[in-house]
């Protein structure tokens, strides 16, 4: 690559790029960095005879579209959680439906924060034994663990909680 080359107007093409397919300027960023990082993986890759921005921006897409995808993915792994929940025919109704928002908040907690209620909650690890799996300092484990348990609780109770409609009063 040209070291002479407009790297600084290069990232900004992949910024306002990245920008204006995330519609987030912090994701914009996330998927800046990345593409930066598979480009310097893939140095080798690039052909002189073309452009680096052109090269560079095809980079930034690809890394868009591969997020995108992997999103998908996880929203239908997250579904399928939770319909494993549902289809349990042993519990009653109210169980099923409890279960079913329970999982639904577990799948929706971001990554770090499900990660660390598991090794608590399932796996049993102590916090110190999950900030050693994660190298992450102890306080940071406590730390997300609490917003974790909050995200749930908020959940759980939220804005529209289960009302038995029906009966009446006399």
């Amino acid at each position: 690559m040209n070291p002479d080359a407009d790297i600084p107007g290069d990232l900004i093409a992949m910024r306002r790029y990245a920008r204006a397919l995330t519609r987030d300027e912090q994701d914009a960023d996330d998927v800046v960095q990345d593409a930066i990082l598979r480009a310097i993986e893939r140095k080798n890759s690039f052909k002189p005879e073309f452009s680096r921005r052109r090269w560079l921006l095809a980079i930034v897409h690809n890394v868009f579209i591969s997020g995108k995808r992997r999103e998908a993915a996880e929203a239908r792994r997250n579904d399928r959680f939770a319909e494993t929940l549902e289809r349990n025919p042993d519990l009653e109704q109210e169980q099923r439906v409890r279960l079913s928002r329970i999982a639904s908040a577990y799948a929706s907690l971001p990554e770090h924060h499900r990660a660390v209620l598991h090794l608590t909650a399932v796996e049993g690890l102590t916090y110190q034994e999950v900030a050693d799996v994660l190298d992450v300092p102890i306080g940071t484990v406590m730390s997300r663990l609490s917003r974790a348990r909050e995200a749930l609780k908020q959940r759980e109770q939220g804005p529209s909680p289960l009302r038995i409609v029906g009966g009446g009063n006399g």
